[in-house]
This record gives C-alpha cells, structure tokens and sequence, in this order.
C-alpha cells in the first residue's frame, strides 16, 4: 500500500482503529475519521508514533457534508492526489448484541441504526466517488446477521442488511470495485468483547484492500472462509 491514501471511517477504536494501524503498517496514509476528536486524534497520534502516516478528522457519516469533507481532505493528503482505499466502517448498535427483537425496537433506535449504519455507508460511498483512483476498492463491513435472520439483533441486523443492499447497486453501477468483508464476530465494545482479535481481523481487510480479485469483491461477499482459503 506504499503511495496510497486509505480512509477509515469510525476508526476510533475497535476493529476501525486496527485497519487503520494494518494499512499504515503496509505503508499506507491513513485518514481516520470518527466522532469523537479526542480519540480519533489519539489513533493517529499512536500510528505516526510507530512510524506510520495518519491525518485524524472529526466526522460524523450521518452528515453527508462532514462525509464530503472528509473525503476531499483526504484527496487533498495523498501523495499523488485522490483517495486509493475506503472503509465504511462507522457503525453503532444500541442495545445489547442479540437481545434487542426487531418488534421492541425504540424508534430512536431504529433511526439511529439506519442513520449510522445504512445511510452513513451511502454518504461514505457516495462523497467518496470524485476522488477515488482508477483501481480504488471501498469495502464495507459486515456480518451474518445482514443475510441470515437471526432472532435478538432487531433493526441493527436489517440496517447491516441495507448497507449490504447499497453494496451491490454500487457495484453494479460504477466502474470502482465495492464489496462487503466479513470477518465474523470481532472482539469490540459492540460484542462485549466476544470474538476475533481486531488486530487479527485486520489482516483480512488488508487482502481485501490489496490481494483479493476484484471481481470476486466487487459487489460480494468475503468472508473468513474466503480469506482462509486464499491465504493458506
């Protein structure tokens, strides 16, 4: 990833700030954005202390004016100009993970999940499209839940299930490569702490980002059998 500039969006901790570490590794510069400054600065602040190159953004993807800002600073980073790589990352879950039936629902809850989790992967994607390069890829994360219902995960599952849906017009719409990576459950604050390293689970985003064949992301699903598979 030597040259090229990433975006990763709800990079404050979690899986978003262990991409954003992995892409700066491979020699990425790295634009993290999240809502929180203080900790989005904190990120980039650890990835240049370890010799990386990161810009921090307070952004909230639910506003599609801070997601038009965020994608033009990060243009305006890039070595050569324009922005190589996409994480649509930024996502909530209000309730706890598997005890939240869609019928009990709060609507403030259901918006919120729409808002974050949907329409915030539209405006990511969408604002992004003027400043991507030719061979750019947008990846958007995902789970089970989005195409297997799963009762308890309520109106977070069909929100993941809408983001999923905008991949694959996206994908048949535009010439850039935009596809769904599934890592299974990673260890977040989302989860409890249940599930894969972030640090592990940032490796499959990296093949993503860089090894996978575009045809077989472009408006797809990869998920860890994929990555397994192709990385033995």
């Amino acid at each position: 990833m030597d040259g090229t500039t990433a975006v990763v969006t709800g990079a404050s901790r979690g899986l978003g700030a262990a991409v954003a570490r992995r892409f700066a590794d491979a020699g990425a510069h790295v634009v993290v954005s999240a809502r929180d400054a203080d900790a989005i600065e904190s990120v980039a602040a650890d990835i240049r202390e370890g010799g990386g190159s990161a810009t921090a953004l307070r952004s909230d993807v639910r506003d599609e004016f801070d997601a038009e800002r965020l994608l033009e600073t990060a243009a305006r980073e890039g070595e050569a100009g324009g922005v190589d790589t996409v994480v649509a990352n930024a996502g909530v879950y209000h309730g706890d993970p598997g005890d939240t039936p869609l019928a009990d629902d709060a609507y403030s809850a259901f918006d919120q999940h729409y808002q974050t989790n949907a329409r915030g992967v539209f405006a990511t994607v969408k604002e992004s499209l003027p400043h991507l390069t030719a061979d750019a890829r947008v990846l958007v994360p995902s789970g089970s839940v989005a195409r297997d219902a799963t009762p308890g995960f309520g109106s977070y599952a069909a929100s993941k299930a809408f983001a999923e849906a905008l991949v694959r017009q996206f994908a048949v719409e535009l010439d850039v490569t935009v596809g769904v990576v599934d890592p299974g459950q990673v260890a977040t604050e989302l989860t409890g702490g249940a599930g894969r390293d972030p640090a592990d689970v940032a490796d499959q985003f990296h093949w993503a980002a860089t090894d996978a064949p575009a045809e077989e992301l472009d408006g797809q699903v990869l998920d860890l059998r994929a990555w397994r598979g192709a990385t033995r």
